[in-house]
């Protein structure tokens, strides 16, 4: 699991630094990050980058993670690229609402690295 290209998502500069660090200390191998702010901006990047990977906060200004998800399913160049919902929400029914919208999987914050590694590992070699 090599070369991996990863779009993260998150309104806060320092999480998706945290979140590009703990990816890099489960043995995942990224070769590339591309950044986005909020949804709005991720849909943007997926436009000009192909990426293996979205990891995805839920709450965020402009456009949260859940319409994220809803929007990145009518892309044909991106519908079946996984993505990886990272959030604070502890109610079961966000993390079903993620799941429903399209997502593959979800980590819950604050993680370790081993947590993004079970999370992760499982949607990009495709044994959900």
């Amino acid at each position: 699991m090599d070369n991996i290209r990863a779009l993260i998502v998150d309104d806060s500069s320092v999480m998706r630094k945290i979140v590009e660090r703990s990816l890099r200390q489960a043995g995942i191998g990224i070769s590339q990050v591309f950044e986005a702010a909020n949804g709005a901006e991720a849909l943007g990047a997926l436009k000009e980058h192909t990426v293996d990977l979205v990891l995805c906060d839920i709450n965020m200004p402009v456009m949260d993670g859940l319409e994220f998800v809803k929007q990145l399913s009518l892309l044909d160049i991106a519908k079946d690229t996984p993505v990886v919902m990272i959030t604070t929400e502890g109610s079961e029914a966000h993390v079903v609402q993620a799941l429903s919208a399209g997502a593959r999987g979800y980590i819950r914050k604050p993680f370790t690295p081993d947590q993004v590694k079970e999370h992760v590992v499982p949607v990009l070699t495709g044994k959900l």
